[in-house]
């Protein structure tokens, strides 16, 4: 089966906070790729990969990326396709802001969905619940996961009622 997803990141060192991501993913039954594309340093590497996107079959894009975090606007400017912007809190970041900022504020007409700082876990779910709208099996998993979210809350809920906040503190 073809990727449906595509996850691209400024350089290697956002690879920890992407791989949330593609984990997520692997989780919910969609096929993804993921590479390194910097809008800064490989421009004709990103221009290639945004408008030859959809030929290849993907649906949805996560992009990460940290600093100034151009590389999901970029990619947003060259294709119809979702892009779903994660900043990146990197080396060269004041405190994520930048990239928190980078990436949300977008000009009128080329929207980027953009998730928490360092929230490639997130970013993995919304581009799972996208391609789940058209594929019911990956909707399905979508669903069987929020449900278990659902049940570990009541189940901890549970607990404290029966235990007590000062049991549950002690562990």
């Amino acid at each position: 089966m073809n990727p449906q997803v595509g996850i691209i990141m400024g350089s290697q060192s956002d690879l920890p906070v992407m791989a949330e991501a593609a984990q997520m993913l692997e989780e919910l039954g969609v096929q993804y790729e993921l590479t390194v594309v910097s809008a800064h340093r490989t421009p004709d590497r990103m221009v290639e990969y945004a408008r030859s996107a959809r030929d290849r079959g993907l649906k949805v894009i996560i992009a990460g990326a940290g600093g100034a975090a151009h590389l999901p606007g970029m990619v947003a400017s060259m294709t119809s396709l979702p892009v779903i912007g994660v900043p990146v809190k990197s080396s060269n970041s004041i405190d994520g802001w930048d990239s928190i900022l980078s990436i949300l504020q977008m000009p009128g007409g080329i929207p980027v969905a953009t998730v928490a700082l360092n929230g490639g876990k997130n970013a993995g779910i919304l581009a799972a619940s996208m391609v789940g709208a058209f594929d019911a099996e990956v909707g399905e998993n979508v669903d069987a996961y929020k449900k278990s979210l659902q049940e570990k809350v009541e189940k901890s809920a549970e607990e404290i009622e029966e235990k007590g906040w000062k049991a549950i503190l002690k562990k």
